[in-house]
């Protein structure tokens, strides 16, 4: 064979065999492409994995427009978002910079091989809620009674949920046309409808709107319910000792929030002062407490006392009277010893005394006469409430000689401290003798007194003895 031709078979058993190699090794996609779910403003970027790509070329394509977006390392688009790079011959990126939902669908990696191949990836543009502003009520202000809708529409992909809250975490309450009330601590819906509002529904309410992309935002709505004052006063008769502080108190219960002020039955307006301390303490949006002090409780100041409050839909008002309660005196007795004035409160040092004084006679030979023994008349209920000062019987002379050395003083049999004779009451408070029993009709005061009573004869049985055997 001549080698011309030779040379000619040559060639071609080398073509044949390139032809062979190129078809063996195509280039295929490695692996397939992320999908991607981007907030809106925020970066994407789709990544095209090719092996054995050889001379061939990449390219990038919108799925649903075949708007070509690059090809291999050149940009086609006219967006200026949209870029392309490439680590190596293997990796293929398309970069899609503040994506906008206009950006939202399928983006195609294309090799132009015969047949094309292909792959795709999607493209998820997701926003955060955001209130409707025009549809979203504001704060609002209705009469107590009436029905309320409160509404808080959102927007976001996906589109959002709307839950419903009370601002300080008590319960809502619901209420259908039927009358029936079922109470929830939250409400999914973008309309919350409040049926014959009382003034416990009274508050802030918050709706929240979420969708899963962060973050998920809130209104709050001010509900703001209107009724005249009311006043609860919970003790209307009050007494007290004469130098003593006392307060009265008035709960009131307005909205808008009330006016209120303290009026002395002479219609003098009371403020603070050296002699009063006015004050007014908030406990809910619609609750307050009013207090009024009287310092050093004198007698000029018994009487009556009016708490009045007032706003825009009325004025209410509630008297508390005042009273004098008797305190606690100290009744004290003399004693004479040689001329000597002595003064004891108590029976405890009644017992020394008359114990010194009776021992004495034991060592004394000079004649003497015993002492009257007293017993004091009670007092009237009405001017003490503990009156347990005995009966009212008054001794003489016993008319018996006996050796003493001094004479046996005159006394009074007293208690130190008298015990609390509890007022027991029937109907409507109020003081001795009247709209109640008083402290002198009560079995206490009774009971205290046969106490006293029989308390001085032992001690009078118990002299006579002493002197009986020191006569004999």
């Amino acid at each position: 064979m001549p080698f011309n031709q030779l040379i000619t078979a040559a060639m071609v058993v080398a073509v044949l065999s390139n032809i062979k190699v190129a078809y063996a090794f195509q280039p295929d996609f490695a692996e397939s492409i992320i999908n991607n779910s981007i907030a809106i403003g925020r970066d994407a970027t789709f990544t095209c994995h090719v092996r054995h790509l050889g001379g061939y070329r990449v390219g990038w394509l919108k799925a649903d427009t075949k708007a070509i977006q690059a090809i291999h390392e050149h940009v086609i688009t006219h967006n200026p978002r949209v870029t392309v790079s490439h680590a190596d011959q293997n990796t293929w990126n398309l970069h899609i910079k503040s994506v906008t939902e206009e950006d939202r669908g399928g983006y195609m990696c294309q090799l132009n091989t015969d047949p094309m191949k292909s792959q795709i990836g999607y493209l998820d543009v997701v926003i955060p809620p955001d209130f409707i502003s025009e549809d979203t009520s504001s704060d609002v202000i209705v009469p107590e009674g009436s029905s309320v809708k409160l509404t808080c529409r959102a927007k976001g992909y996906p589109e959002p949920i709307v839950t419903w809250r009370r601002e300080d975490g008590t319960d809502i309450i619901l209420k259908d046309a039927a009358g029936s009330k079922q109470i929830v601590p939250s409400y999914r819906g973008e309309v919350l409808k409040l049926s014959k509002i009382s003034r416990s529904e009274m508050g802030s309410y918050l709706c929240i709107a979420s969708n899963g992309v962060p973050p998920s935002v809130s209104k709050r709505i001010s509900l703001s319910i209107h009724f005249h004052p009311v006043i609860q006063v919970p003790n209307q008769l009050v007494g007290a000792p004469l130098g003593t502080d006392v307060t009265i108190e008035c709960q009131i219960e307005a909205s808008p929030k009330s006016i209120n002020y303290w009026v002395k039955d002479t219609g003098e307006m009371l403020v603070s002062s050296p002699k009063y301390q006015v004050q007014d303490v908030t406990r809910s949006l619609y609750e307050a407490k009013m207090s009024l002090t009287v310092r050093s409780f004198q007698k000029e100041d018994v009487g009556s006392y009016r708490c009045i409050a007032k706003n825009s839909l009325g004025e209410v008002d509630s008297s508390i009277r005042l009273y004098e309660i008797p305190g606690r005196n100290r009744k004290m007795y003399t004693t004479k010893f040689n001329d000597e004035e002595q003064q004891y409160g108590s029976t405890e040092d009644l017992n020394d005394v008359s114990d010194s004084s009776i021992n004495s006679n034991k060592q004394s030979n000079v004649q003497g006469k015993v002492g009257t023994i007293k017993f004091v008349t009670p007092r009237s209920p009405i001017d003490h409430s503990n009156s347990v000062n005995g009966v009212g019987t008054s001794g003489g002379y016993m008319g018996v000689n006996v050796h003493l050395n001094k004479q046996f003083p005159s006394i009074d049999i007293v208690t130190r401290n008298p015990f609390v004779i509890p007022t027991i009451r029937t109907g409507v408070d109020g003081p001795d003798g009247i709209n109640g029993h008083s402290y002198g009709h009560s079995t206490a005061s009774k009971k205290s007194l046969s106490f006293i009573t029989s308390f001085s004869i032992i001690f009078f049985l118990l002299v006579s003895l002493q002197i009986t055997i020191q006569t004999d």
